[in-house]
């Protein structure tokens, strides 16, 4: 491809959409979905005979971390937004622990700035809270800002919150959505200091989740939700790990629910298992646990006490992976493959392709009141992506896209694959290929 097409007819799509799954005409014009019909004939620019394809809505993913500014060796907005693309992504919210840090409205807009240059896909940024900069985040705009991150565990510099005081100003006064990551850092200090005086320096993988362990999370997560109905915050607790914290949350859709929570697509395949043969390469924080814990967080998500699916999607160098655990960063890379995971889950019988839309679409929409994205209805904006549920393909270090070069399913075989991505109306990526390079929009939130 060279310019994307922008007015565009797909043709006997299998639409899943809104709980139905129906084969159907699709037609995109002007950025929007402008009819959805049995049979539809129009003059387009591309028509794409979807016969035995699968059409959803593109995966809206609300964390990632794409490392720009400050950490762009890892990775930067071009690159991964690309990635994601190619992997059925077409809308992405991201964190603020870059460098500087995206803790006052100057460098959120700098941020913003960057991404209508350089993202592929549609974006939001999330600005970040600290111990003190409560001012600063009763300045931001709900309407065209995704969130507030609070760290309350697992973070650089100044983005720790650590100071109930802190916590409580940003809770009563944050304009909008506050996403947590919720560890316990002095319990996870102590771990630490515990499993170096065992093992040294080298503490082998394996040891990563009795580190960051079940009862830091559920000591943190509880004080969230604690906090949250005592001033009456939104509340978003992110990629929940653990069995325990489920109790945390009520079941059920995701409209009117004020404390909500995510699962994430590592978290929902890997398991503690994984670490003899993986190593470094799916340390995280939160930690990948137990088998358990990894089967309550998908009942969580079938029942509804977990609400989203996002990738948590946070790139490190290869040669870093390899190195002693202290030094050894956590994170993984994982857009360009976080939908073939959940389908995979579905082929699994994990989940029904009903439910990973609505996880991976229709309630991030919901949850976050984003305008007129995560469903497929005519007068919605058109991010769409077209996948062949029969169609494996393997998971090749040479085909990865991401700017460090990895990817932890290196090797897997998938049992489907990304066919096409629209974002905003334009088929960016078709067939292997992508168009020219033309920028995503900045989300807009009903709030």
């Amino acid at each position: 491809m060279a310019k994307a097409p922008t007015s565009i007819l797909i043709k006997r799509a299998t639409m899943v959409n809104e709980g139905e799954s129906k084969i159907t005409d699709v037609l995109v014009e002007n950025g929007r979905i402008a009819k959805i019909a049995d049979v539809i004939d129009a003059q387009v620019e591309q028509v794409i005979d979807a016969s035995g394809l699968h059409l959803l809505p593109g995966f809206i993913d609300d964390q990632v971390h794409f490392r720009e500014p400050g950490l762009t060796d890892k990775a930067d907005i071009a690159t991964e937004s690309k990635a994601a693309v190619a992997g059925g992504t077409t809308t992405f919210m991201e964190m603020p622990n870059v460098k500087p840090p995206t803790v006052t409205i100057d460098l959120l807009e700098e941020k913003y700035a960057i991404g209508a240059k350089k993202s592929w896909a549609n974006y939001s940024f999330y600005f970040g809270g600290t111990n003190d900069n409560v001012e600063e985040i009763k300045k931001v705009n709900p309407r065209n800002v995704c969130g507030v991150k609070v760290f309350m565990g697992s973070s650089t510099g100044n983005m720790l919150v650590d100071q109930e005081e802190a916590l409580r100003g940003i809770f009563t006064h944050s304009p909008t959505i506050i996403a947590t990551h919720c560890e316990d850092t002095p319990m996870i200090k102590e771990r630490e200091a515990q499993w170096k005086e065992k093992f040294g320096e080298d503490i082998p993988a394996g040891e990563h989740p009795k580190i960051r362990f079940h009862e830091a999370c559920y000591k943190s997560s509880s004080m969230a939700v604690k906090l949250a109905k005592e001033t009456g915050a939104r509340l978003h607790i992110l990629h929940i790990t653990t069995a325990d914290e489920l109790e945390l949350f009520e079941p059920g859709p995701v409209k009117g629910k004020k404390i909500t929570a995510e699962a994430c697509t590592h978290h929902l395949w890997f398991s503690d298992a994984d670490y003899e043969s993986k190593g470094h390469f799916i340390k995280c924080n939160p930690a990948i646990k137990t088998q358990k814990d990894r089967d309550a967080v998908r009942q969580a998500l079938i029942d509804g006490r977990i609400d989203v699916v996002a990738t948590d999607h946070a790139p490190h160098l290869e040669a870093e992976k390899h190195n002693p655990y202290f030094s050894a960063p956590a994170g993984l890379p994982q857009v360009q493959k976080s939908l073939n995971v959940l389908l995979d889950l579905v082929d699994q019988g994990v989940f029904t392709l009903e439910q990973v839309v609505e996880k991976m679409a229709h309630n991030v929409a919901d949850l976050f009141e984003i305008e007129e994205r995560g469903y497929i209805r005519e007068g919605y904006w058109a991010d769409l992506v077209l996948v062949d549920l029969n169609k494996p393909h393997v998971d090749k270090k040479d085909e990865v896209l991401y700017k460090c070069g990895w990817s932890p399913w290196e090797g897997h075989k998938f049992t489907n694959s990304v066919i096409g991505t629209i974002v905003s109306g334009e088929l960016k990526y078709y067939m292997g290929e992508f168009a020219d390079f033309t920028p995503g929009q900045r989300l807009l939130f009903n709030r």
